[in-house]
């Protein structure tokens, strides 16, 4: 089998094609626009994702950090006796709870149980954000563990439902 190369002017190089380009393309665009398509670490969408980013950038990475990665000591108590915002990447424990548990943390604030006063630590949003904003920022922190911490996270929420 002989492949012929022919030379095509490609803006200022040039581009090599032979009789498989044509069909190599066929088979490796539609991968590249899948895999290119929705970020890495996602179950959603790239729109879905990005509009979940700018709401959590807006109203949670002041305490949860613009990475997700908490506050400092997040594993303990503060000088008033409260836990301080976890994070929500890898390295925290956001990924153990279900889509249900962290939808109702998110709209009804949350209280570590071990904190010394009774004060809402993470405040209620359920005033401020739509349900589907929640969610939204759900999806936006899935993107925020690995494979295996979403697997995980995946099968609670199915367990719960």
């Amino acid at each position: 089998m002989e492949i012929c190369f022919r030379r095509t002017p490609l803006a200022n190089g040039y581009l090599f094609m032979n009789k498989w380009s044509f069909p190599l393309v066929l088979l490796v665009a539609p991968a590249l626009v899948v895999a290119g398509g929705a970020p890495p670490n996602s179950d959603s969408g790239p729109t879905e994702v990005a509009e979940g980013r700018q709401i959590y950038e807006q109203y949670c990475a002041a305490c949860h950090g613009w990475q997700g990665e908490g506050a400092a000591d997040w594993t303990k108590p503060d000088e008033k006796g409260e836990m301080p915002p976890p994070p929500h990447d890898e390295t925290g424990h956001t990924w153990r709870h279900s889509d249900a548990m962290l939808f109702r943390m998110i709209a009804e604030g949350w209280r570590h149980p071990f904190n010394k006063t009774d004060r809402l630590t993470m405040p209620a949003f359920k005033d401020i954000l739509t349900d589907q904003e929640i969610q939204l920022v759900i999806e936006y922190l899935k993107t925020l563990w690995t494979e295996d911490q979403r697997r995980y996270q995946r099968s609670e929420s199915q367990d719960v439902n």
